[in-house]
């Protein structure tokens, strides 16, 4: 697994703990993680992790508008 540093300024006052939550959150929402790998970043199991997806206004399905239609115009 690769690290990742990021120098932020020090009045953000984050929590690493929430701040690997939104990251894990938001790369999942993009397309970039899988729910497992989100879930491994944020320390979460998948369950867990998906229950806290709202939070970040994260919806769990993450199925694009275009992929449903095409998807259903197949049946």
């Amino acid at each position: 697994m690769k690290h990742l540093t990021i120098e932020l300024p020090d009045n953000l006052n984050l929590n690493e703990k929430e701040t690997k939550r939104f990251l894990a959150a938001k790369m999942y929402e993009s397309g970039k993680l899988s729910l497992g790998q989100a879930a491994d970043i944020a320390g979460l199991s998948k369950t867990a992790f998906s229950e806290i997806l709202g939070d970040f206004d994260v919806s769990l399905i993450n199925y694009p508008p275009s992929d449903i239609i095409r998807d259903a115009g197949q049946f």
